[in-house]
């Protein structure tokens, strides 16, 4: 396998992942907003704290994007992922404060603050 083809890999994976996390986080602001809970928010949850770990434990930084570099990628924030660059830009303070507002309005709800 070249190193093209290991590139175009990590990219396919980090790009699924991207997803996954990105719909995971509407998850819990949506239970957040609604108080609905369930299988769907408990995986969001441990899906997006197995994602922070990764990241806190990695210096703030992706792996797959250190591993995308290492195959060929030019520049880790736009060629590690098949996204476009406008697309995945401002993601950590995007989903980062959707994470924080979802996750504040969830232990409101549960705290009994929000009815």
């Amino acid at each position: 396998m070249t190193d093209a083809h290991r590139l175009a890999a990590v990219r396919f994976v980090h790009t699924a992942i991207y997803v996954v996390m990105a719909i995971s986080t509407f998850v819990l602001l949506y239970a957040g907003v609604t108080g609905s809970s369930g299988t769907w928010l408990w995986v969001a949850l441990g899906l997006l704290a197995i994602e922070t770990v990764v990241f806190l434990g990695n210096g703030m930084r992706c792996p797959l994007t250190a591993l995308a570099e290492r195959y060929g990628a030019e520049d880790g924030r736009v060629f590690d992922t098949f996204l476009p660059e406008r697309v995945t830009r401002y993601t950590f303070r995007f989903f980062g404060t959707i994470m924080v507002a979802g996750l504040l309005l969830l232990v409101a709800r549960w705290a009994g603050l929000i009815v």
